[in-house]
């Protein structure tokens, strides 16, 4: 096995930003075409076809399902040259599917890589969330701490009215009770029907987005894949499996995550450094979408790196057909 030493997270990342434009391009004609599998299946075999080419020995550690479940990406996969270091692949071929089909904001496609065995392996269970952006002290803010208290919390240390505070929060019946509790607060809360991924990243600058903190139950891989991002941009969260049921429990066992009440970090999520790449679909405050005109599709990819802290956009004016 190679030493993490070895994992060269600046030569590896164009790599990983052409996987992640590649998605983008490939999901770009079902924008707004009611056919979710159909864009998701297009973004899913491109970002392979480019993950195969990449010289790396790599392990698909969050991917589209298990063994069996998914055709493409799956959790286990090895996938790349076979020569070069090994890594642990987490990734979302398009993280809004939905949101692609009904053209709404906010779809993108996200690729992770880390040293092998440095990326929790989240089973496809839910998980409660919770993330801040930079800047806090630690724990200021924690998953056992009553919704209200959290925005309480963040006022405070800020010196502001609770009612300066913005709380992102999917919109799903589960979370009508947390969200009633926050109205009660003052703050603003912004709903966000799908894409809980750049729900997080939001967190990581408000002055840009306007989301001061992100709260409630996801995909456990969407948390890792945030928590991959946060890792580069500065910021903290914390997540606690959500197992529902046998199914859940088991999914849970065969990943090694045998305490169902473990609050998990960010640093327990992203052992090492990691390299991130997301591309727009449809635009979002963090990236902008996919961009037409005649011969050319234009995308837009954020490129960080944990090693430097440093944030790469890049613009992609690529010839079609």
């Amino acid at each position: 096995m190679t030493a993490p030493g070895d994992f060269n997270d600046r030569l590896m990342s164009l790599g990983l930003s052409r996987a992640s434009e590649a998605a983008a391009q490939a999901s770009a004609p079902f924008i707004g075409r009611g056919d979710e599998r159909a864009a998701h299946h297009a973004a899913a075999t491109a970002m392979q076809d480019q993950l195969a080419q990449m010289a790396m020995t790599g392990r698909i550690v969050i991917g589209e399902g298990a063994p069996g479940q998914a055709p493409l990406l799956y959790t286990g996969q090895s996938i790349g040259t076979g020569k070069g270091p090994d890594v642990d692949i987490a990734l979302d071929p398009l993280e809004g599917s939905t949101l692609t089909a009904k053209g709404k904001a906010n779809a993108m496609t996200v690729v992770a890589m880390a040293p092998r065995d440095s990326l929790l392996a989240a089973p496809q269970v839910y998980m409660d969330k919770l993330a801040i952006g930079p800047g806090y002290p630690a724990d200021l803010v924690h998953l056992d701490m009553p919704p209200a208290e959290r925005v309480r919390a963040l006022a405070s240390f800020r010196g502001c009215d609770m009612r300066d505070i913005t709380v992102c929060i999917l919109e799903r019946p589960r979370h009508e009770d947390m969200i009633a509790e926050l109205r009660q607060t003052g703050a603003a809360i912004r709903l966000i029907s799908d894409g809980d991924i750049p729900g997080v990243i939001h967190v990581a600058e408000p002055d840009l987005t306007g989301v001061d903190i992100y709260m409630g139950i996801g995909g456990a891989p969407e948390g890792v894949l945030a928590a991959c991002a946060l890792k580069c941009m500065g910021g903290q969260i914390w997540g606690r499996l959500v197992l529902r049921n046998d199914e859940d429990r088991a999914r849970a066992r065969d990943a090694g995550l045998t305490d169902p009440d473990r609050i998990y970090a960010l640093q327990d999520m992203v052992r090492a450094d990691v390299v991130f790449a997301a591309t727009g679909v449809t635009d979002g405050l963090v990236v902008a979408g996919v961009q037409r005109e005649p011969g050319f599709l234009t995308t837009e990819t954020v490129l960080m790196r944990s090693a430097t802290g440093s944030v790469r956009r890049m613009t992609y004016r690529n010839p079609v057909n």
